[in-house]
């Protein structure tokens, strides 16, 4: 069978498999079995299957996954995140303290954990209720802490730079630190957002905001943890002293003892932490293993490979395919969630990039800033849904949706800044070579 066939098969199938409602994990595995019986006997079929999706689950750097949700789900769980905000928010002596410190501390909350979603959620919160009784416009509100969520998937440690890494087989460590000068980059041109909103719509924050002020030894609790953790994944990475596994590891078991500790972490927080990690965990855990399975077929077939020569034999330029690629991505985001994207897609395109003459670890930037795109776009744009759950009956989707669009743009102007200066991404993997 031609690769062209069998590409087209499994994309068609799998198309189909969502539109009827079937889970994306389960759709996977259901568009490969087909093409599998193809090459291999029923039995053969069986014993693949049962190998690829069960192989997933012994992969040791896979286990970093895990250990770094347990670890979000375990600040989220305790005061941890709602003091960081506290913190940021009463000790800035700026107009607009609230939105500055909510952008600062989803800034803080992604140093320590990856999930957009569970930084949104966390500091979103605490955030947006309080936002919105110091009398900050609802789509303002709403589109800092959605676009603020963001922060969590490039600064480092990022769940998918971990899960680019693991498909592209480059450094997780060099990922992570590529991510760190886009993100700070990031996270000032949110602060930008900010004041220039403040001087178009002066009516969208308020004046003055009263505000208890937070201890010194309350905003210590909140600050030390978050800032051992944050070092503890970076230098050990870094530093070559652990791998993004043992880093993990060590991270969630400090994680639970400052928690403990500083963040008024109990038993029942910490039940519902692993119980959390562990609907997470069951999600992903499907959703990697039927992707290997899907990668499987797709790489039997050469279908990447044959991909990469089609586009190379079209003599496009470097930039016209990474211009068609960033789009795919950015209209793809749409409608898919970023882990699923990262896994249906990914194997067949990086071989592409690659092709191109684009360094795999800048790309990797490049396309972590498309899935940040992702979870803000309509109508599967996560963080969105997320916010709007928060504050269901003063803020509305399209709320979320218009305040999120400067936002957006922000990103955009950040994967142009990517594209014309590289090096804003590489310069520091490359310094610690």
């Amino acid at each position: 069978m031609e690769w062209y066939v069998v590409g087209l098969g499994m994309l068609g199938l799998l198309m189909g498999f969502i539109v009827i409602g079937l889970p994306i994990p389960f759709a996977l595995a259901a568009a490969s079995i087909p093409f599998l019986l193809d090459i291999l006997s029923l039995k053969s079929s069986l014993v693949t299957v049962e190998l690829k999706l069960w192989g997933v689950w012994f992969d040791y750097i896979l286990l970093a996954v895990p250990l770094f949700v347990f670890l979000g789900e375990l600040i989220g769980r305790s005061t941890i995140g709602p003091n960081l905000y506290w913190f940021m928010h009463s000790k800035l002596p700026l107009k607009g303290a609230a939105a500055y410190g909510s952008i600062g501390a989803c800034a803080g909350f992604g140093a320590v954990c990856g999930s957009s979603m569970v930084g949104a959620l966390t500091i979103g919160g605490v955030a947006l209720p309080e936002m919105l009784k110091l009398g900050y416009g609802k789509r303002l509100s709403s589109g800092v802490l959605a676009a603020g969520g963001t922060l969590s998937v490039l600064l480092p440690p990022s769940l998918i730079l971990l899960f680019y890494g693991i498909v592209t087989d480059q450094s997780i460590g060099a990922l992570f630190i590529a991510g760190v000068l886009p993100g700070l980059l990031l996270v000032s041109m949110f602060f930008l957002i900010v004041t220039i909103w403040g001087k178009v719509a002066p009516q969208d924050i308020p004046g003055r905001e009263s505000i208890t002020p937070i201890p010194w030894l309350v905003a210590l609790s909140a600050i030390l943890p978050v800032t051992i953790v944050g070092l503890v994944i970076t230098v050990s990475i870094y530093a070559g002293i652990a791998t993004p596994t043992e880093a993990a590891g060590v991270s969630a078991v400090f994680t639970l003892v400052l928690a403990y500790f500083f963040g008024g972490l109990r038993l029942q927080g910490l039940l519902e932490a692993l119980k959390s990690t562990m609907q997470t965990m069951g999600y992903l855990g499907l959703l990697l293993s039927s992707g290997v399975l899907f990668g499987f077929v797709m790489t039997y077939h050469q279908i990447p490979q044959q991909f990469t020569q089609l586009f190379v034999e079209m003599n496009l330029s470097p930039y016209a395919v990474l211009a068609m690629i960033v789009v795919f991505y950015i209209v793809l985001g749409m409608f898919l969630e970023p882990v699923s994207m990262t896994f249906i897609t990914l194997p067949t395109l990086y071989p592409l990039v690659s092709a191109a003459g684009f360094d795999l670890i800048w790309f990797g930037v490049v396309y972590t800033i498309t899935m940040e795109v992702a979870v803000l776009t309509p109508p599967v744009g996560l963080n969105l849904f997320v916010i709007q759950n928060l504050a269901r009956d003063e803020v509305t989707i399209g709320d979320v949706i218009i305040g999120c669009l400067p936002f957006i743009g922000a990103l955009l102007v950040l994967l142009f800044v990517l594209i014309g200066l590289p090096d804003t991404a590489l310069w520091l993997p490359n310094l610690m070579e």
